[in-house]
């Protein structure tokens, strides 16, 4: 129940039409906007354009109106500074697609049709006005248009079979997207809005050509109905001074923003939503005559306005320009200059004092060149010159400080410095701290601008043409991103840093090629784009130099891998050659115990000599292997290479003679077996 009573058509409201609603709305913001802006804007209007107004004097006895450039200097300095930070490097936006896309065919066309369209329909001119605009009242703001046009291109066509040819033209019909800068006096916004997106409405008041809207309304876009020349208000006039032209003239209001849904259907304007207001656009003739009202007709329903504050004032849309910033010291610095001019005026040109009772009867004195004047009396007596003295020289000096102080407040840069830092009289250091104070400031902006301004724009301007001309913009969510970051102080600033930084560094690194293309990329060079191509070419590798440092680096990765090899294989004889010496070690004393076996079992015979001569045997051989075991010790000792020991000099083995204990011709036996072989007796 509550949300009928709060959707119910309000009775008034129905009383009054769409037009009647929009105009009042208009009327009560630009009550607004006079009494608090247009009296300020009007004067920095007038400081940037050097134009003299009695309500500029700051002395009722100023006689001179001579205005100081340095805010105009000012104001052209930091557009200047956007604009080439902006358009200098040719491509000002950039298009970044899906990560999912490795496609980037439809990116590269994309950018180059929009480019090429924005250069047809001289969109950089329009955005170098709102800058100005901008930068003078403090708020840019563009208007982004549809126009219909016919694109005419020389052509021929065959004729009569083939046998001749025709020249002729190929008209072909299409729809641009346009950006019409707007002053702040033809700009109307709810008061309590800081932005477009979040006010209830914005409307664009301003004077059109009549034969304008008499084609939009042959062509369909606006109602049929007679349209009058407007009455004449200086209030929307872009330059007040000028002699007003009141003839065929329209004042055209086009609203775009909320709308009451009933007011609207009123109209027999279809309305999808069922809210209680709708996003909508009406134009309005004259302050009365309705021309068009229609439901937002954009796929992404957004307004076709877009706005940016040069700085950025808290809660309010109207932002702080240039000429706000150094408007106390060009007031102070006009002054100075005035005073001083009309203190010249009574200190250069000569005057006289005249004795009017000797004077004849009609004289007219006047001091020039050649001039006689007559007196009754000794002329000594009867003309004085005199003069008020001579100018202070300290206004020289007050001068200069105030234009500085202009400076000061802008963040402009000319070729007077400020205060001495950019100008050669300071140290490297000094430079370098000022010019990074001023760049930030521009950077500061100029990022301001961008997301602001010029990507909207991009951005929207696109849509309109993906939804208007399907057939030459792929239809797709892209996203737009711009390419500008350095205006061209800040350009020479990163150069001389860049050169620095390359004096300390050697021709052979790496980084040295690297550092030369930065250097030539931020350079303002015609064939800039020219030498990096030629300085990526020169640096690419030679195929067949190439194909030969691959060679070699196979060969040298081949000969590392042989010494390796062959490193390896004499580690594993020297393992074999351990294992071999650690194998007859252990074998070493099971040969003597096989000896010593040997030595007693041999050429023995049955009988109890032959048992005692074996156990005489076995003690000598006791012996001998207890003095070998201790000379072996000995010798492993004294001896620092154990893996090759060598013989004792001292030994020799001797064999001892064969002793026949039996018959001769008979075989000695024994109780172990026959013997096979001599026995060893002992060893001296």
């Amino acid at each position: 129940m509550a949300d009928a009573e709060i959707l119910s058509p309000d009775p008034l409201m129905m009383e009054e039409s769409i037009e009647e609603w929009v105009i009042t709305k208009c009327e009560n913001w630009r009550d607004h906007y006079e009494s608090n802006y247009e009296a300020k804007f009007e004067e920095y209007y007038r400081l940037w354009r050097g134009q003299w107004d009695p309500a500029d004097s700051e002395r009722a006895s100023e006689r001179s109106r001579i205005i100081s450039p340095a805010l105009q200097q000012a104001v052209e300095s930091n557009v200047a500074e956007l604009e080439e930070a902006t358009f200098g490097r040719g491509k000002w936006f950039d298009i970044s697609d899906d990560v999912n896309d490795q496609d980037n065919q439809d990116i590269q066309y994309l950018r180059k049709k929009l480019t090429e369209d924005f250069d047809n329909t001289k969109v950089r001119k329009a955005v170098a006005e709102c800058l100005i605009n901008s930068a003078v009242f403090g708020t840019g703001v563009g208007e982004i248009v549809l126009e219909e046009i016919k694109e005419m291109a020389p052509a021929t066509q065959p004729v009569m079979g083939g046998e001749l040819t025709a020249v002729g033209v190929n008209i072909t019909d299409r729809i641009v997207v346009k950006l019409r800068p707007v002053l702040p006096q033809n700009f109307l916004i709810d008061p309590v809005a800081t932005s477009v997106e979040d006010a209830m409405g914005v409307a664009i008041d301003e004077f059109v050509s009549k034969h304008s809207v008499e084609l939009l309304q042959e062509q369909g876009v606006y109602n049929e109905a007679y349209i009058e020349s407007a009455a004449p208000d200086t209030d929307l006039e872009p330059d007040q001074d000028l002699t007003i032209y009141g003839d065929d003239k329209v004042r055209l209001t086009k609203y775009y923003g909320l709308v009451p849904r009933e007011l609207l259907e009123a109209e027999g304007v279809e309305v999808e939503s069922d809210s209680m207001y709708v996003e909508a656009i009406v134009v309005i003739a004259n302050g009365g005559t309705l021309l068009k009202a229609e439901a937002n007709p954009y796929m992404m329903e957004d307004r076709p306005v877009v706005a940016f504050p040069w700085d950025v004032v808290p809660g309010r849309f109207w932002g702080r320009g240039v000429c706000e910033k150094g408007y106390n010291s060009q007031k102070a610095l006009d002054t100075e200059l005035r005073a001083r001019i009309d203190a010249l005026a009574l200190t250069i040109h000569p005057m006289l004092a005249i004795d009017a009772t000797r004077l004849p009867r009609g004289a007219k004195p006047e001091v020039r060149p050649g001039k006689m004047i007559l007196t009754n009396g000794d002329p000594r007596e009867v003309l004085q010159p005199f003069n008020f003295g001579q100018v202070g020289q300290i206004t020289f000096a007050q001068a200069q400080a105030l234009q500085q102080m202009v400076q000061q407040a802008t963040g402009a840069v000319d070729s007077a410095g400020i205060a001495g830092q950019v100008n050669g009289e300071a140290t490297a250091a000094g430079i370098s701290m000022s010019l990074g104070a001023i760049i930030k400031r521009h950077k500061r902006t100029l990022i301001n601008f961008q997301q602001s301004f010029l990507l909207p724009f991009v951005t929207k301007a696109a849509h309109r043409y993906m939804q208007f001309d399907p057939e030459s913009y792929p239809v797709a969510d892209y996203k737009f991103n711009a390419t500008s970051t350095l205006g061209i102080i800040a350009r020479e600033y990163e150069v001389t840093q860049l050169v620095q930084l390359l004096q300390t560094m050697k021709q052979d690194s790496p980084l040295y090629p690297v550092l030369i293309q930065s250097i030539i990329d931020n350079m303002n060079l015609s064939n800039r784009e020219e030498l990096i191509g030629a300085m990526q070419q020169a640096n690419q590798p030679d195929p067949q130099q190439q194909q030969m440092a691959q060679q070699a680096q196979q060969a040298q990765m081949a000969f590392q891998q042989s010494q390796t090899a062959a490193l390896n294989a004499q580690a594993a004889e020297s393992q074999a050659r351990a294992g071999k010496y650690a194998v007859e070690t252990q074998l070493a004393p099971e040969e003597l115990q096989v000896d010593k076996i040997n030595a007693i079992t041999r050429n023995l015979q049955a009988g109890d000599e032959d048992d005692k001569e074996f156990e005489r045997r076995l003690k000598v051989a006791n012996a001998l292997l207890k003095e070998s075991e201790i000379e072996g010790k000995r010798k492993n000792a004294n001896d620092t290479n154990r893996n090759e020991p060598t013989p004792r000099a001292d030994q020799q083995r001797v064999q001892e003679p064969i002793r026949q204990i039996g018959p001769a011709g008979e075989q000695a036996r024994g109780p172990r077996g026959p013997n096979v072989g001599p026995a060893t007796e002992g060893v001296i």
